[in-house]
């Protein structure tokens, strides 16, 4: 650090100079003071650097001077950036600039590669997902272009920073979904250039993003927020854009551009109000919470979407005909703008002004407004004002349903009720025409929305007329009417405007079955005709309102999965064959209330099968390989819209005065199903979203609705107990909080960001939908004759001919039902692909068999066209694999996707490996890779057998263990082909696979949502620390390496590339658990940056090998792992930033750690006798410096375990001090024992043993303070925390006593016992715990272990029987060692993959029996010391016996870990056998070195070198020979 500093102080000290020489050569005086300004400050750091660099290099060891080096140093890091901002900040744009112009070059050409490779790409659906995400990143290449060349031709402009800032942010995502979709479509290619040309420009563009990634994040931070600033220019540059389109429309100049259409302007303006809505929402919300980072985001995100509807603004006026419709779109969207500049004025200001209630209330004021104007601008799209001036046609006449008496009837009976039926058939037929204009062109809906509110008007008088009649509750059911009448032209409306918003059509198709529900209601309330004929005209109305879900079904119609619509089917045809056979007996017995009764039976099962039917074609659909599979996003828009649209209903009869008790309740339990599902959302999306302002928006929006449903509930348990005009009231006013949360959830919610992306159907879709359509309508056309029949047959049941038509009605419905269930199983998702994938696996299989029989006589044909891309085809099939298994336990819909997507990779696959296999000169490696590429194809054929079995059917859980496990055995045979690849490409220097996993992990860091953590910030914060060090120890042995060995940097760069991966995935969470932001923003970019270090890192360690003399190289890789090495270093800065007490608490621990080993060294040393002190000196002379260092280490484990509950630095001075002090404790215990002589080395050890004992017991107290840092006091790692500063005490008391009986040879081998004894309870209790070992270990390494048992055993009794000291501090060392060695080996052993839970658990039991027996045993030799008898000796056999048999289960143990094929390894036949097969095996090898050998070119002395080497080969020849018969005889020896 010191030398580093003198080197900082020298480089800061000429930059002073240059700038004081540029200020006096400066003519500007402005600029000249700010230089010297900037000089000054740059200075003055400069020395209080150099004053910290000489207190660190006075007291090298004194963490305050090293800290307040750090300080330092960092401090004048932020004065350099500031005095050289200016310089820093071009350079940055610069370099931003070339790495634009890179990655569109790269794109383009990428983009051109995919068009290349499409005529020969096998796979569909990985071919659609290359061409989507072509045309999206061909969409924001122009606008990376623009902003590049907007930046260099006004270089000191922030605005054309910001634009080429804003572009390449835009640009990433696109980019990298484009070079994950090409490498997935390499292994498919046919062309064997064009895949090799598609997959290296991958790469290529691959590599032009991260440089474009940490540019732009670089010069973002060099920036600085300037994204509130430009957006608010560029909203009113939009609003003196659309002033000019207004004139130019006044002069009758304005003109649609190229592409514009009235519909299509009109359906952007529609969906970019949505997103407007969704992007302001989310901006109040940011400058509430006084972020300005993401505020500036939000800001940047309004502006775009603004830009977007003022075109599409533009666009409708230039369109349209009339010149008034015209001017006031313009208008509207100017006054658009005039609000939204305001809006983002009033933001910045609540930024400066944060936490001002006058600014907020200014804030949502304005936020009102924008919306309002944002309302207008829809509303002038055409067909928009026919729509509303319908509604206002309904509004009006729904007046006349105020009126407090009803007048008298003008009207007979009969025609008033037979006008009424009519309308009411007018207006059921008119709300199927608003239903279907709604999905036409605007006048379309114009003309069917007039139509509507006029027959809505005549019904309307209809009503009336029938009131003055019957004198019932008609009032009330037309209210009822003309408020579905209202929502189903809202509905309308909506659709029109925005044709692609989430559930928009299944609201309306809602609204029109409301519609059509609510006349039935009237006519049932208040018409008399013969019997069941209300009955049946009601179903007939309801059947045909339900038709329209049959009407091209391409999104959802329900929550149903297949396999609930079978169950639905099934259900509601029996319902079905039931209510026919009730109607056709109650037609012949007359009984037409039954009658009625089953007509509406037969009508409610008749919609359900519809439902069913739709939603089952929509699944079928979608499933289709064919068909592009949907992407869930955030939030579900479907969910949300249905609980808005549910809860506004069921606040809607709450409060209605004619609602009765029954309805009350059945509303609140609506409300109360639909907002704990939009909480449970909530929450889920808040768990989810790395964006921690929507993360707090989504909590405060659950929050919100939470509370007013509970006000709400309050107020509907008052009005059920008293029903009065009051409560109802109070009710009243409760629902509308509610209703407004829910709406802003709900605006909130439709943020492109959170959406989801939905299916596309195929025409093979919608053809292989026709079936269950079919059947459908055939059902319903049938039933709906039925009904008719019926309708007359139930009022003259004496005719014949009738009755013969109705069963030929019956049989047609159930011929149509069991070609409907028969469709919708044949139909089933995914079991045609899975067949088809099972045939293609199958052929693969014989394919790669053939191959391996054609190995094996040595006659595998050489092949040229080796795929280049076996890496990643192999890659690809790993990918797919959790897919499958999830699609297979839940998901039908992607089964046939992923199954068929799965299967395409194997023919590839086994093409490469074949062309591999004929490649490698050895036999051997031959069998092993095709072995392997046969075993990842068995695995995969018996995935696609559980998955068809499982078939998507979430209820088919006997199927999902299988699933689960075929999973498994498909990873294992991934990660065995990639260690193959992966270690051949090593060891030539190959390192692209390398190089590419680490710019995937990269960019992992920070894109997608990270997974849900299962842990706290310090715990990733303690992974990140050890993968990060792992890394900077790697790098400096690459380092050695490329000096002495350059043929093993293969192996390090591999480490690397694994370190990396764990220390990305840890980072992403490390991240999101940070607080605050902040330093989470600054672990993913430090992460980010180290693995850009890391990839130079490992392409210099490729290009070494291939090239190990280049003395250039060697330098440059030595260059890079010194920038890794740094690098690491800022990585752990930044987890330090996250929490200083903490890391204190990892680099205790590890420095600990260190002491720990080596003081098992020091006891190496000391069991040898080789421990002998430099000076004459006696134990005498340190006891007391043990005593008091002991004691001050006491006092730090109290400061450690007050500081878990305190501020960070407390807690790292506290972990600091404490290392320190045990370091400073082992140092003089180890000069005590030393002091004590090498003839004594028993005792040696027992004191090295319980400083150790302490060491270890520090390190868990550290570990426990690291966990409990900052938790509750009740919290379980509390208690934890209390556990082990309880056994560090303990062992500090022991060590004590220890030091005490040194030198008192009575009593040192009891107490040496009793610390022994204590010591082995300890490791009891961390083998008890359900914590894993990091390793694992052989059962032969186990039962190696078992034997000091029994030998430490046999001590012990022997000790107990002679009671010599001498014996029993023997005895005592190797008992803790054999004890320590049996558990440790016994747990890890225990925990490997291939053991069984029953062996596992067997093997727990007996290791801790046998500790438990051994303890017992020492316990009744410590008895026997102090009494004697031989009562006393003779318990120790029975102890011993005890700790034998549980030996001798152990062993039984580890032989089942074994299984069948176990050995003894002690076995001599085994020894000598595996002693032959070595000699065997390097004798063979030597003599195929011989073969090699060739004469030199000019020997001199030919002949007999010549001779003399023919007589080596054949002596190697016959020593080979009788080798290999000796072994033979003795393999037939331990046969027989």
């Amino acid at each position: 650090m010191v030398r580093q500093a003198r080197v900082l102080a020298q480089a800061t000290s000429d930059l002073v100079n240059a700038m004081r020489s540029d200020a006096e050569a400066e003519v500007d005086v402005d600029n000249s003071k700010k230089l010297l300004a900037a000089a000054k400050l740059l200075a003055d750091a400069t020395a209080r650097m150099v004053e910290a660099a000489k207190g660190a290099a006075a007291y090298p060891e004194n963490e305050d001077q090293q800290q307040r080096l750090r300080e330092a140093a960092e401090g004048l890091r932020v004065a350099t950036n500031a005095a050289a901002q200016n310089a820093i900040k071009k350079k940055l744009i610069n370099r931003l600039e070339n790495a634009a112009k890179q990655a569109a070059a790269a794109a383009t050409q990428t983009i051109a590669a995919a068009q290349n490779a499409a005529a020969s790409n096998k796979n569909t659906a990985a071919h659609q997902q290359l061409v989507q995400s072509c045309k999206a990143v061909a969409d924001h290449i122009p606008q990376l272009v623009q902003g590049v060349r907007g930046s260099q031709a006004k270089p000191e402009d922030p605005s054309a920073q910001l634009a080429l800032i804003i572009a390449s942010q835009n640009f990433l995502q696109p980019g990298s979904k484009m070079v994950t979709s090409a490498k997935s479509s390499v292994p498919t290619v046919a062309d064997q250039a064009a895949a090799m040309q598609l997959g290296q420009c991958a790469k290529n563009l691959a590599t032009c993003l991260a440089e474009l990634r940490m540019s732009v994040q670089t010069a973002h931070e060099a920036c600085g927020p300037m994204e509130i600033d430009s957006a608010l220019t560029a909203v009113q540059t939009l609003r003196s854009e659309l002033q000019d389109a207004k004139l130019a429309a006044i002069n009758t100049q304005l003109k649609p551009l190229p592409g514009e259409t009235l519909e299509k302007c009109a359906q952007d303006l529609g969906s970019t109000s949505k997103s407007v809505g969704s992007s302001m929402a989310q901006l109040l919300t940011c400058a509430a919470q006084g972020n300005e980072h993401y505020t500036g985001i939000a800001a940047r995100e309004t502006a775009q979407a603004l830009r977007t509807l003022a075109q599409a603004a533009r666009g409708v006026a230039a369109s349209t005909t009339d010149p008034k419709a015209a001017a006031a779109m313009l208008d509207s969207a100017r006054d658009v703008m005039d609000g939204s500049a305001l809006l983002i004025h009033e933001a910045k200001q609540a930024l400066i002004s944060q936490g001002d209630a006058d600014s907020q209330q200014r804030l949502a004021q304005v936020a009102k407004a924008v919306s309002h104007s944002l309302n207008n601008c829809v509303n002038c799209l055409p067909g928009q004002k026919d729509v509303d001036m319908a509604l206002k046609s309904i509004g009006e006449a729904s007046k006349k349903l105020l009126i407090e008496t009803i007048p008298p009837a003008s009207k007979t009976f009969q025609e008033a009720q037979s006008e009424l039926n009519q309308t009411a058939a007018g207006l059921n037929q008119s709300a199927g025409d608003v239903v279907h204009a709604s999905r036409g062109s605007s006048r379309q809906l114009a003309a069917a929305s007039g139509k509507f509110s006029e027959d809505f008007d005549e019904f309307l008088d209809a009503g009336i007329e029938m009131a003055g009649h019957t004198q019932v509750q008609v009032i009330g059911n037309l209210k009822n009417i003309s408020m579905a009448s209202s929502k189903l032209l809202l509905a309308a409306k909506s659709l029109s405007v925005d044709p692609a918003a989430a559930n928009a059509k299944n609201l309306l198709a809602a609204a029109a079955r409301a519609v059509t529900d609510s006349i039935n209601q009237l006519i049932t309330l208040c018409t008399q005709q013969a019997p069941g004929q209300k009955e049946c005209d009601n179903a007939l109305r309801e059947l045909e309102a339900v038709r329209g879900l049959l009407d091209n079904p391409n999104e959802p119609v329900s929550d149903l999965s297949y396999f609930d619509c079978i169950e639905s089917v099934m259900e509601n045809s029996k319902v079905l064959g039931e209510s026919m056979a009730g109607i056709s007996q109650n037609c012949k017995t007359g009984d037409v209330t039954s009658f009625g009764g089953c007509v509406g039976s037969a009508s409610k099962a008749l919609c359900g099968l519809t439902e069913a039917a739709g939603q089952a074609s929509y699944l079928v659909g979608v499933s289709d390989p064919n068909s592009q599979a949907g992407h869930q996003g955030l939030v579900d828009p479907i969910q949300f819209a249905k609980a808005n649209q549910a809860i506004q209903m069921a606040c809607q009869n709450l409060v209605d005065p004619e609602s009765s008790p029954s309805q009350v309740l059945s509303a609140a339990t609506i409300v109360a199903k639909h907002t704990s599902a939009l909480c449970n959302a909530c929450r889920l999306a808040s768990s989810k979203t790395t964006n921690p302002v929507a993360k707090r928006h989504f909590v405060q929006s659950a929050k919100e609705v939470a509370n007013s449903t509970a006000n709400l509930v309050k107020t509907i348990k008052a009005l059920d107990g008293d029903f009065s005009e009051e409560n109802r009231n109070k009710c009243r006013v409760a629902t509308a909080p509610l209703i407004e949360a829910v709406e802003n959830l709900t605006i909130f919610a439709s943020n492109p960001e959170f959406a989801s992306i939905p299916a596309q159907i195929s025409n093979e879709g919608f053809a292989a939908q026709e079936p269950i359509i079919q059947s459908a309508r055939s059902m319903l056309d049938s039933s709906t004759y039925l009904l008719k029949t019926a309708r007359s047959l139930v009022i003259n049941p004496k005719d014949p001919p009738t009755w013969s038509v109705l069963a030929g009605h019956s049989r047609t419905v159930s011929d149509s039902i069991k070609s409907l269930i028969t469709a919708i199983r044949d139909k089933a998702p995914g079991q045609r692909e899975c067949d088809s994938s099972i045939d293609n696996i199958n052929k693969c299989i014989r394919n790669i068999e053939q191959a391996s029989l054609a190995a094996v006589s040595q006659n595998l044909p050489s092949r040229d066209d080796i795929s280049l891309e076996l890496t990643s085809t192999v890659q690809e099939i790993g990918h797919l694999i959790d897919p499958v298994s999830t699609a297979a336990r839940g998901e039908a819909s992607q089964l046939g996707h992923k199954v068929t997507q799965l299967a395409k990779y194997f023919d590839p696959l086994i093409r490469a490996s074949v062309g591999v296999a004929s490649k490698l000169n050895d036999h051997q490696q031959q069998m092993t890779f095709l072995d392997q590429t046969k075993t990842l194809a068995e695995s995969a054929l018996q995935m696609l057998y559980a998955a068809k079995e499982g078939g998507g059917n979430p209820k088919a859980s006997h199927t999902h263990d299988a699933i689960a496990e075929a999973a498994q055995l498909m990873k294992e045979a991934v990660d065995d082909i990639m260690v193959t690849l992966n270690d051949a490409a090593t060891e030539v220097g190959m390192v692209g696979g390398m190089v590419e996993s680490i710019a995937e992990a990269i960019t992992k860091v920070d894109e997608g949502t990270p997974p849900e953590p299962e842990g706290s910030f310090v715990d990733y914060q303690t992974n990140m620390v050890r993968y990060s060090k792992a890394i900077a120890v790697t790098a400096q042995e690459m380092m050695t390496k490329s000096v002495t060995c350059p043929d093993d940097l293969g192996a390090l760069a591999s480490q690397v590339t694994v370190d990396y991966g764990q220390l990305a995935v840890q980072g992403r969470l490390a991240a999101r658990t940070a607080e605050p932001e902040e330093i989470g923003l600054q672990i993913k970019s430090r992460v980010q940056e180290l693995g850009h270090g890391c990839i130079y890192l490992v392409q210099k360690a490729g290009a070494l090998q291939i090239t190990p003399s280049d003395g250039y190289t060697k330098r440059e890789l030595i260059e890079c792992a010194r920038a890794v090495t740094e690098k690491v270093s800022l990585v752990l800065s930044a987890l330090q930033a996250g929490n200083k007490g903490t890391q204190a608490c990892i680099t205790a621990a590890s420095a600990v750690s260190g002491i720990i080993a080596d003081l098992d060294t020091t006891i190496m040393f000391a069991s040898a006798g080789t421990l002998n002190a430099e000076n004459d000196e006696s134990f005498a002379d340190h006891r007391e410096n043990i005593l008091k260092t002991a004691k001050a280490l006491v006092e730090d484990t109290k400061m450690l375990v007050s500081g878990a509950a305190s501020a960070p630095d407390r807690l790292a001075q506290a972990a600091q001090s404490s290392a320190k002090t045990i370091t400073q404790l082992t140092d003089v215990v180890k000069l005590g024992a030393a002091s004590i002589g090498s003839d004594d080395p028993e005792t040696q050890v027992v004191l090295i043993n319980a400083v150790k004992d302490v060491a270890k017991a520090l390190a868990e107290l550290i570990s426990a303070t690291k966990c409990a840092s900052g938790k509750a006091a009740d919290d379980p790692s509390m208690f934890q925390l209390k556990s082990a500063a309880k056994v560090m005490v303990t062992n500090v008391t022991s060590l004590l006593k220890t030091v005490k009986a040194v030198e008192d040879e009575a009593t040192r081998g009891t107490r040496a016992l009793e610390a022994t004894i204590e010591c082995i309870k300890q490791e009891m209790t961390l083998f008890q715990s359900k914590d894993a070992p990091n390793k694992t270990t052989t059962p032969e390494e186990f039962i190696r272990m078992t034997k000091g048992i029994t030998m430490a055993t046999a001590k012990a009794v022997a000790a107990g029987n002679s009671a010599r000291q001498e014996d029993i501090i023997h005895t005592a060392n190797i008992s803790r060692k054999a004890i320590s060695d049996m558990l440790t080996t016994c747990k890890q052993a225990a925990h490997h993959s291939e053991v069984s839970e029953e062996v596992k658990n067997r093997a727990l039991l007996y290791g801790a029996e046998c500790t438990s027996g051994y303890i017992d045993l020492l316990e009744q030799v410590l008895m026997v010391l102090q009494r004697p008898t031989t009562e006393q000796k003779q318990q120790l056999a029975a102890c011993s016996k005890r700790v034998a048999g549980a030996v001798t289960e152990l062993i039984q143990s580890a032989e089942a870990m074994k299984g069948s094929e176990w050995v003894d390894p002690e076995d001599p036949t085994v020894i000598a056998e595996t002693e032959l097969l070595g000699a065997a095996a390097s004798i063979e090898a030597a003599a195929k070195k011989l073969e090699q050998l060739k004469p030199r070119a000019k020997p001199k002395v030919g002949d007999i070198g010549i001779c003399y080497l023919r007589k080596i080969l054949k002596g190697s020849n016959c020593h080979l020979n009788v080798y290999f018969d000796l072994h033979c005889l003795m393999t037939l020896k331990g046969e027989f």
